[in-house]
């Protein structure tokens, strides 16, 4: 007596394709959602990223120079390279300037009309967005602020300005 074997053939069954793909369906509706909305809040998040570094390193060059900001017009070199005590500054350290560099480079700004230039305009007087340039930094207080236009937001209404 010979007994027959029944060979199953190796694959899936339609039923389990439909399922996966129900599956993977799902999956997508969830995602591409969230995915979508990540793109346009990098340039938020790397705004606020960028506002916080220049922040501290102004506050850290007031802190090392007995409460006195950088100044507009030096700005660039006092936050990137060796400074004396007066604010005076130098490519390498040496015995007087002691303090920084502060940071590598300036950041440049990531939304707005002026997006990619990082230059520091005087925001001791007029508002943020009449001039050209990236920052809005007032010297005598220390304050930053990206130099947007009020009327420009981001996604969730909040202005540039405001961060």
């Amino acid at each position: 007596m010979q007994r027959t074997r029944k060979i199953r053939k190796g694959g899936f069954s339609l039923i389990e394709l439909v399922i996966v793909v129900v599956i993977i369906g799902i999956i997508a509706a969830i995602a591409v959602p969230r995915l979508s909305r990540g793109a346009a809040g990098a340039s938020d998040s790397s705004l606020a990223g960028n506002l916080a570094v220049l922040r501290n390193a102004i506050d850290l060059y007031s802190t090392e120079h007995g409460g006195s900001f950088p100044a507009v017009a030096t700005f660039d070199a006092q936050m990137t390279t060796y400074t004396d005590a007066n604010g005076g500054t130098a490519a390498t350290k040496d015995s007087t300037h002691i303090y920084g560099p502060y940071l590598r480079k300036l950041p440049s700004l990531p939304v707005g009309t002026y997006k990619g230039t990082s230059t520091v305009v005087d925001g001791s007087s007029g508002s943020a967005g009449a001039s050209s340039g990236a920052w809005f930094y007032n010297p005598t207080t220390g304050a930053l602020q990206a130099n947007v236009a009020v009327a420009e937001t981001d996604a969730t209404g909040k202005a540039y300005n405001a961060y």
